[in-house]
């Protein structure tokens, strides 16, 4: 049997989705309150720079994966206009639902489909834009999961992964202690649940970095691939464009 991380743990391959979707239905309800409280607001300007770096347009269909609680959904969805159309996806129906249910609140409709990035159900050269933000550490497969996105994107469109990724050395020190002390005390104060914010540290920490990921894009076919570190490189965004 073969085996992959769980954060720090090693665990089967076929057990990673299961234990991931756990740590998701835990967190759903209050993964938004979090976001804001850990990040300190600074997650709402990483996805406004995603979503500008796009450029999606009128018409443009866009593919937001592990979409989860809906933000660039809804961004996206103000630029497509009544021609274009964002299709909302995540392997989490419990993400999904709050999500949909976000969107309907700010009188948004769009397809919300529960799916696995690894095996997307959609036709080949079809979107204009992919996105993921925050969800390709979960994966099992990386690469299957990006050579999937380079599928169903149309030639010249863009995919952008937003993700955690490898601090810069000056605040390595003090990003481990928030990551490993503050965050999990945060998650039981404020959702209950300290071993889920213990897996995010330990999965930031697992996930390639910014030239990993790079070339780990390129051998998943998309011809050019270049980062923008934000935050010291807390996170940062890639962005790959498919010949």
């Amino acid at each position: 049997m073969s085996t992959t991380h769980f954060g720090f743990q090693s665990v089967d391959e076929k057990d990673k989705a299961r234990k991931v979707r756990s740590v998701f239905d835990s967190v759903a309800s209050k993964y938004d309150v979090m976001n804001d409280l850990m990040s300190m607001g600074l997650h709402r300007l990483w996805k406004a720079y995603t979503v500008q770096v796009a450029n999606v347009r009128e018409g443009f269909q866009v593919l937001d994966i592990a979409g989860g609680t809906g933000d660039l959904s809804l961004a996206f969805a103000k630029k497509v206009g009544r021609t274009g159309r964002v299709v909302h996806t995540d392997i989490n129906e419990a993400m999904l639902r709050t999500g949909r249910d976000r969107l309907l609140d700010a009188g948004v409709v769009l397809p919300t489909l529960v799916c696995d990035a690894e095996k997307l159900p959609f036709p080949d050269n079809h979107f204009d834009v992919v996105s993921v933000a925050f969800g390709l550490r979960n994966m099992t497969h990386k690469d299957a999961a990006l050579a999937e996105m380079n599928r169903v994107l149309k030639p010249g469109g863009k995919l952008l992964v937003l993700e955690f990724s490898k601090v810069a050395q000056p605040l390595e020190k003090a990003y481990d202690w928030y990551s490993f002390k503050v965050l999990p005390r945060l998650g039981q104060l404020v959702a209950g649940d300290d071993a889920s914010y213990r897996y995010l540290a330990e999965s930031i920490r697992m996930h390639p970095g910014q030239e990993e990921l790079k070339a780990l894009m390129k051998q998943t076919g998309f011809g050019h691939v270049d980062y923008h570190n934000l935050t010291g490189g807390v996170v940062a965004l890639h962005v790959g464009i498919k010949c």
